[in-house]
């Protein structure tokens, strides 16, 4: 089931494979009418993906995903239609580059102390003009053959208590809503059911979240089962939160988060793309 709408994708601007106009390109041959690029703390590629838009007639919705911090945790907040020359928010993702900047630098010390030498190297080769991410490491790792898959490259060595992993102070949840919301955009939290929180803590977590200014929550995610979406349905409904739709795409190579391929949107939820301005006849094509 291929969705009209998908407000979560990636590009090269940051961890992406595609360039921000294949992407368009590719969502546009999917079926896909509605697209936001919304890369990690980074607007590079939106006149890109604007530019590519107006040849297919595709609706580009300017985006970013933010990397916060609640209460020790690392979030993600998309924000949708935002004016990406907005000064506080241009301001607050060149600062968070520039931390995702010193990161990198420390993850190449770290590896290259377990024995792995050039991955600062090889990431900002495989970055190119992006920033570098834990991903770019991660397929360093299986380059140089020391992972079979970049999962098991997160497992072994990047996730939380590994040899390459960095704690990193990002944002705090309230100035990352605020620089959404400054750019005129909408505050969605992303993939609420990845964080693995209890529903008592995620419940704390959406009523600081809303009191914060967030307006909406992803009830249909890419890996998204039924479980997923009706919780995450739920909790839009006690909260207030408009519903948001997105596969988190990055790559080809990863068809379980496909652009568009999405399960159908729930009923009794008030989509975000209203508040858009964006009228469906249907969710799918």
């Amino acid at each position: 089931m291929t969705s009209r709408v998908d407000f979560h994708t990636h590009s090269k601007a940051s961890d992406g494979l595609l360039s921000p106009s294949e992407l368009v390109e590719r969502a546009h041959g999917k079926g896909v009418r509605y697209l936001a690029l919304t890369d990690h703390d980074t607007t590079a590629g939106i006149a890109e993906a604007q530019a590519a838009a107006l040849k297919t007639g595709l609706h580009l919705i300017p985006g970013v995903e933010l990397s916060v911090t609640w209460e020790n945790q690392c979030l993600h907040i998309v924000g949708l239609d935002i004016d990406p020359l907005q000064t506080t928010l241009a301001g607050g993702l060149e600062s968070l580059r520039d931390l995702r900047n010193s990161r990198a630098i420390e993850m190449g010390r770290r590896l290259e102390k377990k024995g792995i030498s050039g991955a600062l190297q090889g990431a900002r080769r495989l970055a190119g003009e992006g920033m570098i991410t834990r991903t770019h490491f991660a397929q360093y790792l299986v380059d140089q053959n020391h992972c079979p898959t970049i999962q098991k490259a997160f497992d072994h060595y990047l996730s939380r208590g590994k040899a390459g992993y960095v704690q990193t102070p990002w944002v705090d949840l309230e100035n990352g809503i605020g620089w959404i919301n400054a750019a005129g955009g909408t505050a969605v939290l992303a993939h609420p059911q990845r964080y693995k929180m209890t529903a008592t803590r995620m419940r704390k977590l959406l009523a600081a979240y809303r009191d914060a200014g967030g307006q909406a929550i992803e009830v249909v995610c890419g890996n998204s089962n039924r479980d997923d979406i009706r919780n995450s349905a739920g909790f839009a409904r006690e909260f207030g939160l408009l519903g948001s739709v997105g596969s988190d795409f990055h790559s080809p190579d990863t068809p379980w988060t496909e652009i568009g391929r999405l399960r159908p949107f729930p009923e009794h939820v008030e989509p975000v793309w209203t508040k858009l301005g964006i009228a469906l006849n249907s969710f799918v094509t």
